[in-house]
């Protein structure tokens, strides 16, 4: 049986998080805290959980985003993704390799 919770974490988007973001570009980016804190406001938490029958290791992700003053001012990661594979990074292209130059009558 297969258990999956939690905000599923890709490393394009953890990548991208950075000090000095606001909440709203943090919630635009990795959407709604998997698990708001009732007593720190300044704090999401951002959790995954995989567990893939019985004897294999559950996966566990946690990704802790701490405001201060509406602005991101640290970053914990324990386990969340942050290697973007080689063949989904964007390739580097000049305009003459886009597209022919045009033709002139």
């Amino acid at each position: 049986m297969t258990v999956q919770q939690g905000n599923f974490l890709d490393a394009r988007q953890v990548v991208q998080v950075k000090e000095g973001m606001t909440r709203a570009q943090v919630r635009l980016l990795l959407g709604t805290p998997m698990l708001p804190d009732a007593f720190d406001r300044d704090r999401w938490d951002y959790l995954y959980y995989l567990k893939v029958g019985r004897l294999q290791k559950a996966e566990e992700q946690r990704l802790t985003i701490y405001f201060t003053d509406d602005k991101v001012s640290r970053i914990e990661n324990v386990g969340a993704p942050t290697e973007v594979p080689a063949t989904e990074a964007p390739a580097a292209s000049t305009p003459a390799a886009e597209s022919p130059p045009a033709k002139t009558p």
